[in-house]
């Protein structure tokens, strides 16, 4: 945080910041995003609800309040205020991320599928949205789309074991357990505990 010693003098910073300029809805956000690195999560959300009354474009808050709601484990909320974030700015790529990841957990697959691959186009660079598209690919079957997905995340991030375990599982359904076998020591060498059963049927393979 910009020329703050600590979390606390950055917040006064923003109070004081929003006390000269109460119409800022750029101090409200930042007072946000501090208060929520204490996990202060209710002032907070009374912060990212001012900065969206002052600036109602900004995306960001209304993610950051769909992040509150996941906290709490309320995913309703969490995808109505997400779907906001994409309203306020279409493209924004975060908005799409979050939306498909509560729908992928929730099992609507082709919901998450279709708000990933908004994500990922919009952001070709978002590696935990691009992993989680390759396995709503794989709960489809689309195996190739799998793989193909997960090479984009490694592309981006070459040590994203995530990805190197998710293509070692393609790999598996492709019956390609030469490639699998790679992407799993990848994955293992990078720290991913690998499933045993996973490992199991590798080492049963020639």
């Amino acid at each position: 945080m910009p020329k703050a010693k600590n979390v606390e003098e950055y917040i006064a910073e923003q109070r004081a910041a929003i006390a000269a300029n109460p119409e800022c809805g750029n101090s409200y956000y930042n007072l946000g995003v501090a208060l929520m690195g204490l996990k202060k999560y209710e002032e907070a959300e009374k912060a990212f609800l001012a900065s969206i009354d002052n600036s109602p474009s900004l995306a960001e808050a209304y993610v950051q309040l769909g992040g509150i709601c996941l906290e709490r484990g309320d995913l309703e909320n969490c995808l109505d205020w997400n779907r906001r974030a994409t309203k306020a700015r279409p493209g924004f790529s975060e908005g799409f991320g979050n939306i498909g990841f509560v729908e992928f957990q929730r099992g609507n697959i082709d919901e998450a599928i279709k708000n990933l691959e908004r994500a990922t186009f919009f952001n070709f660079r978002f590696v935990q949205a691009l992993t989680t598209l390759a396995n709503a690919y794989l709960m489809k079957d689309r195996v190739d789309d799998a793989i193909e997905t997960n090479l984009k995340a490694i592309k981006q991030q070459p040590d994203f074991a995530p990805a190197h375990n998710n293509l070692a599982i393609a790999y598996m359904e492709k019956g390609d357990f030469v490639k699998a076998q790679q992407s799993c020591r990848k994955a293992q060498a990078l720290g991913y505990a690998v499933a045993p059963e996973i490992l199991k049927e590798l080492e049963n393979q020639p």
